[in-house]
């Protein structure tokens, strides 16, 4: 099945990192979830089981896990890896977004 969904090889190191520090099988799980100051808003978790309506993404030897519901507010998004003067964290570019918060974290559609 295809996605859509990107990882940059930024995002994947950042990952990598991330899941040295977590048992062996630990994946990235990325959610939408309603909510936010503009209607929906994005969740990372680590997670070390996947569900069968997960769709896995691999990249640089990490995979990013999205649930059904979830892929179809994502789809054609890349998730990136910023560290700038606001700080370090990860960022969704979602082409599906007709607006966000100023942090990034939520969205509305």
């Amino acid at each position: 099945m295809t996605t859509g969904v990107t990882v940059t090889e930024r995002a994947a190191r950042r990952i990598g990192e991330i899941l040295k520090s977590e048992p062996t099988g630990a994946m990235l799980r990325l959610s939408v979830l309603g909510g936010g100051c503009s209607g929906f808003q994005y969740k990372f978790d680590v997670d070390r089981t996947r569900a069968e309506d997960d769709v896995a993404i691999d990249r640089g030897g990490v995979t990013v896990l999205v649930d059904a519901v979830s892929l179809q507010y994502l789809a054609g998004s890349e998730i990136d890896f910023v560290d700038d003067l606001v700080g370090a964290s990860f960022k969704v570019n979602n082409p599906q977004a007709k607006a966000s918060c100023g942090c990034g974290t939520s969205f509305s559609l």
